[in-house]
């Protein structure tokens, strides 16, 4: 292959590729049954000239036998005067019309038919028109849905799904932590108010060995004598002497133990 004809070939290609890419289907269809109706007026016209044909043939034929027929008479006319010659003359101007009538009989046929042929052409064109229309105003519906499909298909596929599926697993999380800080919360607030009531029975145990221990120090008490609560009816002592005796008394057990 020489190197013209490729070049020839990727030219051809070239221009085929920008042909295709360039057709648009509506305008197509449109540009179609335009040229399809463009079509049926040349069509009508010629039918109506072919028509125009016939009606000048089929007139010009009836002149004709028209013709044949005065001439017809006037030979016979002639002929009854005693005048042969002139009767011969007649006859001639007869058989000159009727090989006129005959060329226009012939003429008169073929027209005929061409126009019945015409007519049928431009039954059919009619036709393909019109379902050519049902048709595009079909295909237009069915490309209008196409580019619609089309579009959500690109908008689809233009959502970052991945994206937007990761944003909704940080929010989940956020969630999570967040549920999971309120619970530690509420857990620690309950650990607190179990440590302050620990707390106040710690307290209590130690206030209640502290009186124990206070009564075990007391003049006649015994180490099994239990603690008296704070609040008693017996009378306070009036004077230091009491308190005095009290702390020596604990002082000497002091230094004993």
């Amino acid at each position: 292959m020489g190197l013209f004809d490729r070049i020839k070939r990727v030219v051809s290609a070239n221009l085929n590729d920008l042909v295709a890419k360039a057709e648009d289907p509506e305008k197509m269809l449109e540009q179609a049954v335009v040229e399809m109706q463009e079509d049926l007026v040349q069509l009508r016209q010629g039918v109506a000239q072919a028509i125009a044909a016939q009606k000048r043939t089929e007139k010009q034929y009836n002149d004709a036998q028209n013709e044949i027929n005065k001439w017809q008479r006037n030979a016979q006319l002639a002929l009854a005067k005693g005048d042969e010659n002139l009767a011969r003359q007649a006859l001639e101007r007869k058989k000159t019309f009727t090989d006129t009538s005959n060329a226009l009989k012939a003429s008169l046929d073929q027209q005929t038919a061409q126009v019945e042929t015409l007519k049928r052409n431009l039954i059919q064109l009619e036709s393909k028109i019109s379902e050519a229309k049902t048709k595009k105003e079909m295909l237009k519906a069915r490309i209008t849905a196409a580019k619609a499909q089309e579009q959500l298909q690109g908008m689809v596929r233009g959502m970052n799904t991945s994206s937007a599926m990761a944003a909704f697993e940080r929010m989940e999380d956020k969630v999570l932590m967040q549920e999971a800080r309120a619970q530690s919360a509420a857990e620690l607030v309950g650990e607190n108010l179990e440590s302050q009531f620990a707390a106040l029975e710690g307290s209590s145990d130690v206030d209640d060995e502290l009186a124990a221990l206070k009564a075990q120090m007391l003049p006649g008490g015994s180490p099994n004598q239990q603690a008296l609560p704070e609040q008693t009816t017996a009378p306070k002592p009036k004077n230091n002497e009491v308190v005095d005796a009290e702390l020596d008394s604990l002082r000497k057990q002091l230094d004993q133990m």
